[in-house]
């Protein structure tokens, strides 16, 4: 049977629909935590890692090094990138400034499905540090903080916040086992959801600061000098 114009087109299309999964499959899974700074990958590794072919696969890789996700080490081989302790900082300012805002949008009416919705998330990350999953523990930790940004109603500050979690979500995996046994993360959780319990915009941007606060003392205890430059993270 003949193909039809729109099979043709649909074809022609195909590639890049995969690509576009492939990307954000990738994406998901650095901003997540998946991967920590130095680890490789080459083509064939995210083509079966992703179940797509080498051009998608390609594709995904090419766009990620362009957001500053990979970086090239060799012409089929990427490396996720260490973050410097003033990249670290750079971004942990950014972050605060970002991340506080849209915790303090994000009061607005018809909170309650929300909130449980963080109540049942924070529950898994809970099971997870209990028993030492980190890796799905940082895996809802995404879904925790994104469930209370998109509330701000602001889509372009999501995507920007997004952005810096690409950059420094493979450092997230030095917040374990420490982060596990003090529990700072899930204490300014639980006073995020307080805050949007109450409807208190201020305190909700508070929980949020301080918890991106502690996760940086964290990660930069775990992979710099203790002593970072001026600028006030406190």
């Amino acid at each position: 049977m003949e193909k039809t114009a729109q099979d043709e087109a649909s074809a022609q299309h195909m590639p890049s629909r995969l690509g576009e999964v492939a990307y954000m499959n990738m994406k998901e899974q650095l901003i997540r935590g998946a991967f920590s700074p130095g680890d490789k990958l080459t083509v064939r590794r995210v083509s079966e890692m992703l179940g797509v072919s080498s051009t998608p696969a390609r594709d995904a890789i090419n766009r990620l090094v362009l957001e500053g996700g990979l970086v090239y080490s060799a012409p089929k081989t990427v490396i996720v990138p260490r973050l410097t302790l003033a990249d670290l900082q750079e971004v942990t300012q950014m972050r605060i400034a970002l991340e506080g805002l849209a915790a303090s949008l994000a009061i607005r009416e018809e909170l309650d499905d929300t909130i449980e919705q963080l109540v049942a998330i924070q529950a898994k990350i809970d099971e997870a540090l209990d028993d030492r999953r980190y890796l799905d523990a940082l895996w809802h930790n995404k879904e925790f903080h994104f469930a209370i940004y998109k509330r701000s109603g602001m889509p372009y500050l999501i995507q920007t916040i997004e952005s810096l979690w690409l950059r420094v979500g493979a450092s997230f995996n030095g917040l374990y086992p420490e982060f596990s046994e003090t529990r700072y993360g899930a204490r300014n959780h639980r006073c995020a959801i307080e805050a949007l319990a109450d409807r208190d915009a201020a305190a909700a941007r508070a929980a949020i600061e301080n918890d991106i606060r502690d996760g940086f003392r964290q990660m930069r205890k775990a992979s710099f000098d203790p002593v970072p430059r001026n600028i006030s993270m406190a």
